[in-house]
C-alpha cells in the first residue's frame, strides 16, 4: 500500500495486491479485501484503489521499491528512476499497464 494524492481527502490509499491464484472475479476479490481491512483496521484504512498484480518490483535484498510504486500510484508513468537493481524489471511494465 502506498499513498497517492486524492482530490477530496488529500491522500488516498493505493493497494497493490499479489494474487497467487488466477481469479476471474477480481471485483469480488477487491470487495473481500475492503471488507477485511474494514473489519480488522477500521473503515478509515480501506484502500481507495486496488490493483491486482502478478508481482512487485523487488531488489536482490528483498526490498520492495516503494519509490516506483508511489510514482505509479500518482500516475507518473515516465521517469520512474533507476530500475537496474530489480530482480525482474518487466514487472514494472505489467503494473504500469494495469494502472487504475
Amino acid at each position: 500500500m502506498v499513498g497517492f494524492p486524492h482530490d477530496i481527502k488529500g491522500w488516498g490509499i493505493y493497494a497493490f495486491v499479489i494474487c497467487d491464484h488466477q481469479r476471474t472475479d477480481t471485483d469480488n476479490l477487491k470487495k473481500e479485501i475492503i471488507q477485511t481491512v474494514t473489519k480488522f483496521m477500521g473503515p478509515i484504512a480501506k484502500p481507495d484503489k486496488i490493483q491486482i498484480v502478478k508481482g512487485l518490483p523487488k531488489t536482490r535484498s528483498g526490498k520492495i521499491m516503494r519509490r516506483i510504486l508511489i510514482k505509479i500510484a500518482e500516475n507518473v508513468l515516465v521517469k520512474l528512476g533507476d530500475n537496474s537493481t530489480l530482480l525482474d524489471p518487466s514487472v514494472v511494465d505489467e503494473i504500469k499497464e494495469g494502472v487504475l
